[in-house]
């Protein structure tokens, strides 16, 4: 283990790429740094519109930007490194990389900054071992002598506004095999509609606007608010003050989740196992990876064993 002794603030940091879902599933390393060391600054290297979502939520001190052209000639070899970045990494006791560095390039050019200790993460999980992902990345905080880290993602973001009574809806994906029918979310969304007195938050992508707009026609206006391609930051604070959330394997799913909200979610072709969202207030809809066998009733059956509060 490495004594994070120095003349200087001890830090850490967190090399984490990758999409929504990944960053969320790697929260339970942040947790278990920030329990074993307390007094340790956490910075994350990613992308500041994902990465963001854990300095609001207060499991980091610091976010720094990755995509630089100058941090990706640490991938090359005997290629001339600036002396900015040797700086920066120089300036960690740890580094722990979530990238994709077969040849352990990117790790020879870091460790050659005078790192006092780099380690080498898994990027990506091998389905086919059936490991979820969030123990997977907590694998290699064994070196730290941290064995016990809890693998359920937790995000810890006040609301800035009362709760309202309101249930999210995320209706999309990126891709559509992740996606019930359209027509069976206007039969979910019309009997939520009729069957309780709650608003509903209709969340989508830069893609997702026709889709929104579709299935919000013909209903009541005052009760429908449509949230499209909005910042993450932003996104979870209005997600937050929800009574809950129904949603596909996408990377929102695994925000709500963290933040608490009782989840629903329609599972379809990927790996349950792997990449499913883990907590008290999770539930998979999963009938056989087909999501075309899912019926209006099954998805009640499972809010009702939710207890999700939908008066």
């Amino acid at each position: 283990m490495i004594e994070l002794s120095s003349n200087k603030e001890p830090r850490i940091l967190i090399i984490r790429g990758g999409a929504i879902g990944d960053f969320i599933l790697t929260l339970p390393v942040l947790s278990a740094l920030k329990l074993r060391f307390p007094k340790v600054d956490l910075e994350i290297l990613g992308y500041p519109r994902i990465a963001s979502l854990a300095l609001d939520g207060g499991l980091v001190k610091a976010v720094h930007p990755i995509e630089s052209p100058e941090l990706a000639m640490f991938f090359s070899k005997h290629a001339f490194v600036s002396q900015e970045w040797k700086e920066f990494f120089a300036e960690f006791s740890i580094i722990i990389s979530y990238l994709y560095d077969p040849d352990k390039i990117f790790e020879t050019n870091v460790k050659s900054c005078g790192v006092q200790q780099f380690i080498a993460a898994q990027y990506r999980p091998d389905e086919t071992k059936m490991i979820h992902a969030s123990e997977l990345f907590l694998k290699p905080l064994e070196m730290l002598t941290i064995f016990d880290g809890d693998p359920v993602a937790r995000l810890s973001i006040e609301a800035e506004l009362p709760l309202m009574r309101c249930l999210a809806l995320h209706p999309g994906s990126g891709s559509d095999s992740k996606n019930l029918s359209e027509k069976k979310w206007k039969e979910l969304i019309e009997y939520l509609l009729n069957n309780t007195s709650l608003q509903f938050l209709l969340i989508g992508g830069e893609a997702e606007g026709e889709k929104l707009q579709r299935l919000a026609q013909d209903l009541p206006i005052d009760r429908l608010e449509i949230l499209q391609n909005i910042p993450l930051s932003i996104l979870a604070k209005r997600l937050v003050r929800c009574r809950g959330y129904i949603g596909h394997d996408t990377g929102v799913t695994h925000i709500a989740s963290a933040l608490g909200l009782p989840t629903l979610v329609l599972w379809g072709p990927s790996c349950e196992a792997v990449w499913r969202p883990l907590g008290e207030r999770v539930r998979i809809l999963n009938s056989n990876n087909q999501l075309s066998k899912i019926t209006l009733n099954d998805i009640v059956r499972e809010l009702n064993a939710l207890q999700m509060d939908l008066n």
